[in-house]
């Protein structure tokens, strides 16, 4: 986001009625605003703010019935259409463990949230949509025709703020890259790495060691992390549709995690875009964002599960995939073979 003067609730406004038809993220990219702060001009007029509840949110929206989902990051978009059931909420975090709309949420990055309608057309479109304190979309949910309006508009009065103003303010986001550490005992990242009973339990080791996971992917050796070549994603996508393979993919926020289960179908590459348009899970994933491909192994208490990982030039995790598992069962022995045989550099 560069330096110049900000622009105002009208100028913003302004801009949006002059291209009503650019994607919300790219006009305030255009405009050098956060996202938000798009959406926040219009407060008063198609837009309420609400008080970022997540749990209350997430109690009340099972009612609304079925929604699209979607958690996207600057590489990759994941949407999910169902409904928000199998709820656990929880201060820390929460999670939605329905069929279809399946999200790991960490409720304290959750910051502004806004009820959105959008005329035109002859329809209204309705969303509820969430920022963290950078003005980076969280998490969003798209209201669907068979969605229950009046549940919704139940939910959103709950929810609604006293504080209707247009404007916000925004606190600028730390992009610097994560600060090399110094020597790093990798007997020690080897041993830890081995004792893994649980996928879970990663995030944990990287903690104690301060260690960013790029670098532990480096360092730990190739039988537990192997470099890929640039397009293993898409031979990956597509030998999962010619095998009917069912597989997990991840992708996060860092307020929300969603997670698609099940077989992809429909790939559809446009431009520098790899597409996957099911009937109820779509992904856009941005190729050129790839920097890095990894195949990765964790151990767990049925024997390694096998992931890939993709990354961007500045380490950040963009996307990764699973073979279908549910927990406590062992990893399919087709996608542990897919993903083993994926081309390297």
């Amino acid at each position: 986001m560069d330096q110049r003067v900000r622009p105002g609730p009208q100028e913003i406004r302004r801009a949006r009625s002059e291209n009503p038809k650019m994607r919300e993220r790219d006009l305030a990219a255009q405009l050098g605003i956060s996202e938000v702060e798009l959406v926040a001009a219009h407060c008063g007029d198609g837009v309420r703010r609400l008080e970022p509840r997540v749990n209350d949110l997430l109690k009340g929206l099972e009612a609304v019935g079925e929604v699209m989902a979607l958690t996207r990051n600057e590489s990759a978009v994941h949407e999910t259409i169902g409904v928000y059931d199998k709820v656990v909420t929880g201060d820390h975090s929460a999670m939605a463990l329905g069929r279809d709309i399946d999200l790991r949420i960490f409720p304290k990055v959750w910051a502004h949230g806004f009820a959105v309608e959008k005329r035109g057309e002859g329809e209204v479109r309705h969303s509820l949509q969430f920022f963290d304190k950078a003005g980076d979309a969280v998490h969003k949910i798209h209201l669907r025709a068979s969605s229950n309006l009046y549940a919704y508009q139940k939910l959103v009065g709950e929810l609604l703020s006293a504080d209707q103003n247009p404007g916000i303010e925004v606190i600028a986001a730390d992009r610097a890259e994560p600060a090399e550490i110094g020597e790093v005992d990798i007997a020690d990242l080897r041993a830890r790495w081995s004792r893994l009973k649980d996928v879970h339990e990663f995030f944990g080791m990287l903690r104690t060691l301060k260690l960013e996971r790029r670098r532990a992917l480096h360092l730990v050796g190739e039988d537990y992390a192997w470099r890929l070549a640039d397009g293993a994603i898409a031979t990956m996508l597509d030998q999962a549709v010619a095998q009917e393979l069912p597989i997990m993919c991840f992708v996060g926020s860092g307020g929300c995690v969603q997670i698609h289960s099940g077989p992809v179908q429909n790939i559809k590459p446009m431009g520098p875009w790899l597409n996957v348009l099911d009937e109820t899970f779509h992904l856009h994933l941005r190729l050129d964002h790839i920097h890095e491909v990894w195949g990765v192994r964790k151990p767990t208490g049925e024997g390694h599960v096998t992931s890939l990982e993709a990354y961007d030039a500045a380490g950040r995790l963009i996307i990764q995939f699973f073979g279908e598992r549910h927990e406590g069962e062992p990893e399919l022995a087709d996608w542990r073979a897919l993903a083993e045989g994926l081309p390297r550099p």
